[in-house]
């Protein structure tokens, strides 16, 4: 009883100052929409979905659930220690033994889980388990996969060791362990008995305690972390309200909100952020997971360190903070739900809006958002200039269905362009009604708010919102995912809610209701499709894209080795588009080589951001032979084929 009290209290105690430190978090509400909530955790967290994306996952997935189980057996030990002849052996025969067969063959299964998590471990480690604070052996893992081997060989021996020969018995396993032990002297039985049974105690207690201060702290928080997980998909940043006195975004542990702290005691350290990441797989500073490592390990040492600067245990570094992409490849494929990119952006905006500490290739995109409100500085009266072969095509309130929001890279880039009209003719050919702002547009501000300019951010939203009830706006139509995602997401927080589709989404429309009437046989030689990160993984649209390629040239394109919730990241989101590569690979020629295995006659994209990377990664790997087309114009051609 007393070492039991002892252990229990020092759990507690421990869960207690943990749960302390999330407490001291700034306040977030994540109690809306109960159900859907609840919903979640049945799915990710006793579902392991995410867990079973991958075949290892199959593992983690027996032991977590022969860990539940468990419980009630464990629960059982630890009540007939208190109170012999009590618990399960006071019930009924009916079921008592199905309860002994099930915790019998569980142990079993959770046993062949740890055999195979260790092996895997020390003999075929994927990379994305170690990095430069974790290792696929380390000790702590090395540990935890030894207690968890023990208790179930001590709960085997001491049932065989008790065992009568010859007695009816409901634990195959333990049974069959009894074999062993034929011939053993009585009192010797009990000794291991009585031995087993005290190994099985010590061990549960010493990992009851281990797991509030290790890794193993996820087993607690998953379940509660999948709870309070963001319901909106994307994850939107939040708004900041610009008044005197006022912090800007994050540049202490204490400042992040109680969830981004809950997040960094649910990390299982398990790698996947990082495998997917493009940044990290380039040879860059930046590795998800160690961001969130680096929470809470700054968060135990009660922010006795700086959050960001050096790249210590515990501290991010300036330069990991700027190499993220906001691709949301973290965000998809983390097992708990952990919201890696949110913490980023908070801490960019630190840099930005209060130390003023960003890349000095940013300087010039700030002046030029905030005085021309595009990223190269140019007139505004330039930015309907592409009509000039198509006539007026301003907006005009109560007789244009459509704004066609054409953004800044469709407006002043000379390539974009050239899908700014593939697109205007397209929709002319269906007898869309669509028109534009012209000179009046500006930019939606995706790129200033990902690099935590959110003060530009908000001037840009509040004059295109104001703009957009102004004239009437209903529905948008833009070929850009960044202002796509932007308009149809982050707007919402501004009090306008808007029909906003990209153009992949109206073009599939059109082709389906009959009203664009493609040959199907457009040739572009071998297609290879390269899914836009802000369409694809923020927005979930991979369908209609190669809906309106298959509709064009009559045949679904080829995918990339990695593609649709695994796509990989053209290197220019997250305001990356506007800064250079300094160290490691550079992305798009990541990209580009993976595209060329396949020997590929036109790769297609659905944004023009991911047209200027992949374009310039051909030059730089000597491809230019390999074209690269927006399926706009793919679709305009094939139309002109008629």
């Amino acid at each position: 009883m007393p070492l039991l009290l002892v252990a229990v209290l020092t759990f507690c105690y421990s869960c207690y100052q943990r749960l302390q430190l999330v407490a001291a978090g700034a306040a977030e509400d994540r109690f809306d929409r109960p159900g859907t909530r609840l919903a979640g955790v049945f799915s990710y967290a006793f579902g392991q979905k995410r867990v079973l994306s991958r075949p290892f996952g199959v593992n983690h997935f027996v032991l977590f659930w022969a860990f539940l189980l468990l419980l009630v057996a464990n629960a059982d030990f630890l009540w007939q220690g208190l109170f012999p002849g009590s618990g399960l052996s006071s019930f009924p025969e009916g079921v008592r033994h199905p309860l002994e067969l099930a915790f019998d063959l569980v142990s079993l299964l959770a046993l062949v889980s740890v055999i195979v998590a260790l092996a895997r471990r020390l003999f075929f480690a994927p990379s994305y388990l170690g990095n430069d604070y974790t290792k696929p052996c380390s000790g702590e893992a090395l540990l935890i996969l030894a207690m968890i081997a023990t208790l179930m060989a001590a709960y085997f021996l001491m049932n065989a060791a008790r065992l009568a020969p010859g007695a009816d018995t409901w634990q195959p396993v333990s049974r069959a362990v009894s074999f062993l032990l034929q011939g053993v002297p009585a009192a010797t039985l009990d000794a291991v008995a009585l031995a087993s049974w005290w190994v099985h105690a010590i061990v549960l207690l010493l990992f009851l305690n281990l797991l509030p201060r290790s890794k193993h702290m996820h087993i607690l928080t998953a379940i509660p972390n999948c709870y309070f997980r963001n319901l909106d998909h994307p994850a939107v940043p939040p708004r900041e309200e610009f008044q005197m006195g006022n912090r800007f975004g994050v540049s202490g542990v204490e400042q992040f909100s109680w969830k981004d702290l809950l997040d960094s005691f649910s990390c299982t350290e398990c790698g996947r952020c990082q495998d997917l990441c493009p940044a990290h797989n380039t040879g860059k500073s930046l590795n998800p997971r160690r961001v969130v490592h680096d929470v809470k390990v700054n968060l135990l040492e009660k922010g006795g360190k700086p959050l960001i600067g050096t790249q210590d245990e515990g501290t991010s570094s300036e330069e990991a903070l700027w190499d993220c992409t906001t691709c949301g490849a973290c965000l998809s494929v983390c097992p708990v739900l952990i919201e890696h990119l949110p913490k980023i952006v908070k801490m960019r905006r630190h840099l930005v809006q209060e130390k003023a500490r960003f890349p000095e290739e940013l300087l010039n995109l700030f002046e030029n958002m905030e005085q021309r409100s595009n990223p190269w500085g140019i007139a505004p009266s330039e930015r309907g200039k592409w009509t000039s072969v198509l006539g007026d095509r301003s907006f005009k309130q109560g007789e244009t269905e459509y704004l066609f929001f054409v953004g800044c890279a469709g407006s002043f880039d000379s390539r974009a362009k050239q899908t700014t009209l593939a697109l205007a003719t397209t929709l002319d050919r269906a007898g869309i009604s669509w028109g534009i702002l012209g000179k009046d547009e500006i930019c939606c501000g995706d790129s200033v708010r990902r690099l935590g300019n959110e003060f530009v951010f908000d001037k840009m939203a509040r004059g295109n919102v104001e703009l957009f009830r102004e004239r009437g706006v209903k529905k948008i139509v833009t070929a850009c995912p960044h202002c796509f995602s932007t308009l149809k997401n982050d707007y919402k927080q501004y009090g306008i809610e808007l029909e906003v589709v990209h153009h992949s989404e109206l073009i599939a429309q059109l082709v389906r209701d009959g009203r664009l009437k493609a040959p199907g046989t457009a040739s572009q030689g071998k297609v290879l499709f390269h899914d836009s990160c802000y369409l694809g993984r923020h927005n979930d649209t991979y369908t209609a894209p190669r809906a309106v390629i298959e509709a064009a040239t009559g045949a679904p394109p080829g995918d990339f080795e990695r593609n649709r919730e695994n796509g990989f990241c053209c290197g220019a989101g997250g305001g990356r588009m506007w800064m250079e590569e300094q160290t490691g690979a550079r992305i798009n020629h990541e990209r580009v080589k993976e595209a060329l295995t396949q020997q590929p006659d036109t790769i297609c994209v659905s944004c023009p951001y991911c047209m200027t990377m992949l374009e310039d990664g051909l030059k730089d790997q000597g491809a230019e032979k390999v074209r690269v087309k927006d399926i706009a114009e793919v679709m305009a051609e094939a139309l002109n084929d008629r």
